[in-house]
Parts: structure tokens; C-alpha cells; sequence
């Protein structure tokens, strides 16, 4: 049943109305530092699934936790010495942990899709945070955009995409971000997705490179699906020039012509910032222009350039 979203100020008002919307078992988007999130009450089995129907998302498809401090995580989930070195250098901020989950955390089994463990995130952005403070529990959250498609960093994208299909829209304004969290699981490490904090970073901590860990056909934490966050037109990468019938996404100095620029300096957190927006206007101008596809160019496989590119990558993948 279609319902009106609600737009709420991040105020003490919008707060504490988004906060009596989830104990109600109501979704509410919010911002975070990344992009914006999909919330429910973690803890309610109703909550969890409109989560999935708004979405559209595949029920094996694990959801990240939302959590205000680590104490908070630690009544969910085992957190190990190496769990909690990594935490008090990157917590709060883009990055999710895949940690073992207690048997008593209370969490609906819709949230870990039947795994025994569970990704938790500490948003650093405030109006998450003032969220979590006025709801008082575990929140879970997604993208707020229906699955498979390009993710909101704006309250405008959430809209364009879930309005009538969600309570509210808590406004905090452009996410600074703009690609999801990291994904890292422990015992052994692995880099499940590559995100908001490079994998350069999390390899000086934990001392060795990352192995690349996760699978699309059973994924334990998100972001392993093949095909994920697609315009309606296609994608073809490693464009050093466009087709006649393409829209040119460059990046750097040496793209001049092109239509749109991630970053006309090459500057990789500029890029990663404008790349979902970007993504979005690239499909508008494909449209009004009768243009097929996509085309990007080269981003250095490095620091945040894997984030890019690997939701580049899925964005280019065969659609279902």
C-alpha cells in the first residue's frame, strides 16, 4: 500500500519522530557519511522484512547493523582483539566489520539471512548518530534505493526512488562519501567490499595485504552481488574516448571533452564523492539524448579508486 514520505528536518523534532516510526516498526532513510541508509528496527522481524519488500531486495542478502558505540556492539557480537584494534582506528566512520554473532543479541534472523555472523557499522555522520541515540537500539540499514540501482547520497535520490513506499526521510543533506562502507571480515582477514576507507589503510593496520574473500552465490555481508547499483543505460568501462551514441564520464585533466568529470583534478575522493550522483545524471542526459550507454574512464586501482571501480564493475555487469 502506497503511504506519504515524510521529509524531516534533522532536528530534536524530526528525531525523536523518526525514532517513534521505527519503534512503531516503520522504515526511515538516513543520512550517513557514505550514502543513504535504509532503517528498520534490527530487533523486529516485521521491521526487517519491509525492509526486503521496499527494496526489492533477495532475502539471502545479509543487512549491515547500525550500532552508536562499541559497548552496543559487543551485546550483539563477539568482538576479538584484532576486531577491536581495527574498531578504535576506523570506528565511527565508512567501515563495516563481520564479526560472530551471540547467540542471545535479540536481532531478527531476517538481518544475518541465516549466517552466524553479522556486519556492524558505527556511522560517524551526526544525524545517524542522533538517530541511534533517539531510537536506542540496533538499526538495520541498507542503501535507501530499490535493490540493484544506483545508491541515494541525497534525500532526493531516497524519494525519487522509495517515496510512497517508506514512512520518512530524515534530510541531512549530500552524503560527504558517497560509496558505501568497507567491508572487512577477521579470522582470517578479508576484504568482503572495497569502500569508504581503502584497503591500503586497513593493510597498515593488520600488518599483510587483503585477500579478496566473499561469494555472489551466498553472500554474508552485502555488496557481493555481480550486477548492483545500475543505470537504466548500459556501462562500458576503460573509455579513453567516447561512441557516437555514448555519454563520456572522464576523469582527470585529459578528459576535457567529456560530458560529465568525476574529477577534473584526479582526485580520488572528489570522484568517489560525485560517483552515484553522477551515475544518476549520466542516466537523465543518456535519455534525453537517446544515448545506449555509459562510458567512463580509467580509474587508478588504488585507495578509494577500488571502491569506484568495483562498483563500476557491477554496475557494467549482465543484468538479470
Amino acid at each position: 500500500m502506497s503511504t506519504e514520505t515524510l521529509l524531516l528536518a534533522p532536528d530534536t523534532t524530526g528525531f525523536a519522530r523518526a525514532a517513534e516510526l521505527l519503534r512503531a516498526g516503520a522504515l526511515v532513510a538516513m543520512p550517513t557519511e557514505t550514502v543513504y541508509g535504509l532503517a528498520g528496527d534490527a530487533r523486529n522481524d516485521r521491521a526487517v522484512a519491509e525492509i526486503f519488500a521496499a527494496k526489492g531486495r533477495p532475502r539471502f542478502n545479509p543487512l549491515i547493523v547500525h550500532l552508536p558505540s562499541l559497548e552496543a556492539v559487543e551485546e550483539i557480537a563477539v568482538v576479538s582483539d584484532a576486531a577491536r584494534e581495527i574498531a578504535a582506528r576506523f570506528w565511527p566512520g565508512p567501515l563495516t566489520l563481520v564479526l560472530p554473532l551471540r547467540a542471545d543479541s535479540g536481532l531478527s534472523e531476517l538481518v544475518t539471512t541465516g549466517h552466524d555472523t553479522v556486519a556492524i557499522r558505527l556511522p560517524a555522520h551526526p544525524v545517524a548518530r542522533a538517530l541511534l541515540k533517539a531510537f536506542g537500539g540496533p538499526i538495520a540499514a541498507p542503501s535507501a534505493n530499490p535493490s540493484g540501482k544506483i545508491s541515494p547520497t541525497t534525500a532526493q535520490h531516497v524519494l525519487d526512488g522509495l517515496s510512497g513506499k517508506i514512512a520518512a526521510v530524515l534530510d541531512g543533506g549530500p552524503c560527504e562519501v558517497g560509496v558505501e562502507s568497507t567491508i572487512l571480515s577477521l579470522d582470517p582477514p578479508a576484504l568482503l567490499r572495497p569502500g569508504g576507507i581503502a584497503a591500503e589503510e586497513l593493510e597498515a593496520v593488520l600488518g599483510a595485504p587483503l585477500p579478496i574473500g566473499g561469494d555472489a552465490s551466498k553472500p554474508n555481508a552485502p555488496g557481493q552481488l555481480k550486477s548492483h547499483y545500475a543505470p537504466g543505460a548500459a556501462v562500458r568501462l576503460e573509455a579513453v574516448q567516447p561512441r557516437p551514441d555514448e555519454i563520456w564520464i572522464g576523469f582527470g585533466a585529459d578528459c576535457a571533452g567529456a560530458d560529465l568529470n568525476l574529477s577534473p583534478a584526479g582526485d580520488l575522493t572528489e570522484a568517489a564523492s560525485n560517483l552515484f550522483a553522477m551515475l544518476r545524471e549520466g542516466d537523465a542526459m543518456a535519455r534525453r539524448r537517446g544515448a545506449a550507454t555509459l562510458a567512463f574512464a580509467p580509474i587508478p586501482e588504488t585507495g578509494l579508486g577500488r571502491a569506484i571501480n568495483d562498483r563500476l564493475r557491477r554496475a557494467a555487469a549482465p543484468r538479470d
